[in-house]
């Protein structure tokens, strides 16, 4: 029979310790997007700091030029081929293609971890402003449409400016983080640490995405009205 002395003596596991992040260098990243400024940037980065990347595109000799410009080992391919051949695909293609390119790579996608840094936008004389989707934000779009992938959300708020350009050494910035299981983000978190100066910060699940996309709205009128590359910094932790 079990007594209060036992109950009392029974020692509660530690808390996982939220930077003890698993080791993510051997995995292959691949970037649907690959040939815009946003994938490019990412690509660039994330090759540079020994990530094995694919460029993914529409049209293959488009991934391929892209590629080569960048070099650092970045393969370029179209994107069902990309898809295939990574572990980690980020989306960061046009919002009005989103849809429409994960439809079309549902199958290809199966099974992986899928990172969207889509933000939906739409600009006016006023500026740029946020778009709310059907399905809430791009990344739950993204999980609505690949049923059989493990959908994430981050990258949103990266300077493409500063991702591409080869003098700046940093990224001092921190990045929002989304999913619905700690393994996931995790490894996103580890992904984004991979980049010098550059932080992954859990952020919330899913359904908390629409605010991190939203944000970029308000960080393009902090840019023009600053002539910066605004990024994000979480205090406190």
């Amino acid at each position: 029979m079990t007594t209060s002395d036992d109950v009392k003596d029974v020692k509660k596991a530690p808390a996982k310790d939220p930077w003890d992040l698993p080791d993510v260098s051997g995995l292959v990243v691949g970037v649907l997007g690959g040939t815009g400024d946003q994938g490019r940037g990412l690509a660039y980065r994330l090759a540079k700091a020994g990530q094995q990347v694919i460029i993914g595109s529409r049209a293959a000799e488009r991934a391929r030029a892209a590629a080569d410009e960048l070099g650092l080992g970045i393969e370029g391919l179209d994107n069902a081929e990309c898809a295939r051949r990574s572990d980690i695909v980020i989306v960061a293609v046009p919002w009005d293609g989103h849809a429409k390119t994960l439809e079309a790579l549902r199958e290809e996608l199966a099974g992986k971890l899928v990172i969207d840094c889509v933000n939906p936008l739409g600009f006016d004389k006023q500026g740029a402003y946020a778009l709310k989707p059907e399905e809430g934000s791009a990344a739950q779009q993204a999980a609505a449409l690949l049923p059989d992938s493990r959908v994430t959300a981050a990258f949103h708020h990266l300077s493409a400016v500063l991702l591409s350009d080869p003098e700046i050494a940093e990224i001092d910035t921190d990045v929002m983080v989304l999913g619905e299981k700690r393994a996931d983000t995790d490894i996103v978190q580890a992904l984004a640490g991979r980049i010098p100066g550059m932080r992954g910060v859990f952020a919330g699940r899913l359904r908390n995405a629409h605010q991190v996309e939203s944000l970029v709205a308000n960080l393009i009128s902090v840019n023009r009205r600053y002539k910066a590359h605004a990024g994000l910094r979480v205090t406190d932790v």
